[in-house]
This record gives C-alpha cells, sequence and structure tokens, in this order.
C-alpha cells in the first residue's frame, strides 16, 4: 500500500491518499469510475453491464482492482486480470486505468500504475500488458516514462454472444 498526501486543486484542503486493494463494497465506486472512462474515451454506451456483475467478477476474484482512495473517496482506479500468452507466459492484463480527471498530474495513476506492476510481478506474470487509444496523448506520454512497448500492428477482434452489446 501507498500512502501519500496532497492538497485539493484549490490548495485548500488537505487531502490523503491511500492505494489499496478493493473489496466487494469498492465495486460501486469502481463501476463508476469505468463509466467515467467509457465516456472519457467517447463510448459511454458501451458498458452494457451493471454494479452486479463487478461484484460477481470480483467475488468469484476473474477480476482485481487497486483503488486510489483520497479521504474515503475512490478517485482511481487499476482493474486487472490474469491471462495468459501462448509466446511469453503469465500475464496480467490491465484492463481500466482511470484516475478522476481532476486529481491528474499529482502522482495518482503513478502511484497506481506501480502498484500494478508490483502486483504482476508478485504473481510471477513476465509481462503486464494493456491497450491504449491513438488519440490517448496524455496516456501515450504516461506510458512513455515507463518505457513501454506500445504496438502498433495488432488489431483487435471479438465476437458479441449478447445483441444487446452489438448495438
Amino acid at each position: 500500500m501507498y500512502l501519500k498526501s496532497y492538497f485539493w486543486p484549490d490548495n485548500q484542503n488537505k487531502m490523503e491518499v491511500k492505494i489499496r486493494k478493493a473489496t466487494v463494497a469498492d465495486m460501486e465506486a469502481v463501476y463508476g469510475l469505468v463509466c467515467e472512462l467509457a465516456a472519457y474515451e467517447k463510448e459511454p454506451e458501451a458498458v452494457t453491464v451493471d454494479v452486479g456483475a463487478y461484484v460477481e467478477a470480483f467475488s468469484q476474484k476473474l477480476i482485481d482492482v487497486t483503488v486510489a482512495d483520497a479521504n474515503g473517496e475512490i478517485v482511481g482506479i487499476a482493474l486487472y486480470y490474469l491471462t495468459f500468452s501462448t509466446w511469453k507466459g503469465k500475464c496480467l492484463f490491465l484492463e481500466d486505468f482511470y484516475v478522476k480527471p481532476a486529481l491528474r498530474q499529482a502522482g495518482i495513476g503513478k502511484m497506481l500504475f506501480d502498484a500494478y506492476l508490483e502486483e504482476a510481478k508478485k504473481l510471477g506474470a513476465l509481462q503486464a500488458k494493456w491497450q491504449v487509444l491513438d488519440w490517448n496523448q496524455p496516456a501515450l506520454l504516461f506510458y512513455a516514462k515507463y518505457d513501454a512497448v506500445i504496438e502498433k500492428n495488432w488489431w483487435n477482434g471479438k465476437i458479441y454472444f449478447n445483441t444487446k452489446d452489438t448495438q
């Protein structure tokens, strides 16, 4: 767990940020931040599951989440799960990574990402992997600080099994 004190953007109020593993009680806040991320990525309608799906997946250990907790409010998330690359071995895939816009540039994203990387190493993953939109320049610059490899030659494929997901 990381712990750091910051001042809110108004420089009036002090906040304490804890980077910690999520609990099932955090899933509603996690879901809310995922919805904010979808809006930021210009696809708010793409979120077709409800918070119950998050609770179920978290309870079944299909997903894990590290949160940034600022004075009791979840202000950032790193949501990930183990997967396996037939070429590279065990992998920790970062599905969603988000910090509330008002708190960006305060080091919270770095703390969350570092915690995610530490978790990958702790689990014996041989790589950490994620996707980033080609137009998301702030994210691309963030990952460049880590010397991340951003592949541009692979396209995503998917098939939906629920017709409401295709609309």
